[in-house]
């Protein structure tokens, strides 16, 4: 080999190895593909799966709630005129219906006490709308309620990460740097919010099956117990 033509050729071989990642990066955008909303500033991320959240039919929802220091589970499906699924909470579980204003309460005999709960357990008890557990269960079932507190995000808005929820790739939406709250919102197709972290760590909720229909009704006459008389008689 020529020496002076090796030295000539290393300079440009180097300067073509250096070059291949930056082609490679450009390549990988993450951003690419998608319904482009990584690309918007966090306020107009947020507004659009604000928009989309309300403007669909229904949702379920599943996750965590730390409230008044008690942490909730639930497993919902939600539509505007009610809900229904799931909740446990300090090793009770039970299911909550609300069909309308009607709330209606299933659970074993533990949950109630052993006073009353051989004439209550796994039966609907119909909750008055006078009684405190209305208002404190009634809030699991209502979208609006719940997609209300997804964006109740405290501090400045920036663009986090892109991430994924489930298979979905998302965008994070950040508030002061995610101690005052994150939700990631949905780079396919119509951007919902997938997943809403709570600030100061009061849980995590994750929402899927936008749109996706569902049944709901209230239960037959013979399933349910009368709150007032069941307990008094």
């Amino acid at each position: 080999m020529i020496p002076g033509r090796r030295s000539a050729a290393l300079p440009g071989l180097v300067c073509a190895l250096l070059a291949l990642p930056l082609l490679t990066g450009c390549a990988g955008d993450p951003d690419a593909g998608t319904n482009g909303v990584g690309k918007l500033p966090p306020t107009t991320i947020e507004q659009r799966a604000r928009a989309a959240a309300e403007a669909a039919d229904t949702v379920r929802l599943s996750g965590t709630v730390v409230s008044k220091g008690r942490t909730y589970t639930l497993d919902m499906r939600l539509r505007a005129n009610g809900g229904f699924g799931e909740v446990s909470t300090r090793g009770s579980t039970f299911e909550l219906l609300r069909v309308g204003k009607d709330l209606y309460l299933k659970a074993g005999a533990g949950f109630y006490g052993d006073e009353v709960g051989a004439k209550l357990k796994d039966k609907y008890v119909k909750v008055p709308t006078g009684d405190p557990a209305y208002g404190q269960f009634s809030g699991f079932t209502d979208k609006k309620v719940l997609l209300d507190d997804f964006f109740v995000l405290h501090g400045d808005l920036a663009v986090g990460d892109h991430r994924k929820v489930g298979s979905a790739r998302t965008i994070a939406v950040t508030a002061d740097g995610g101690s005052g709250g994150t939700i990631d919102v949905s780079l396919e197709g119509t951007p919902y919010p997938l997943r809403y972290e709570r600030a100061g760590g009061a849980g995590t909720l994750t929402m899927a099956d936008w749109g996706k229909d569902f049944a709901l009704r209230a239960p037959d006459r013979d399933e349910v117990v009368d709150y007032g008389r069941s307990v008094t008689s």
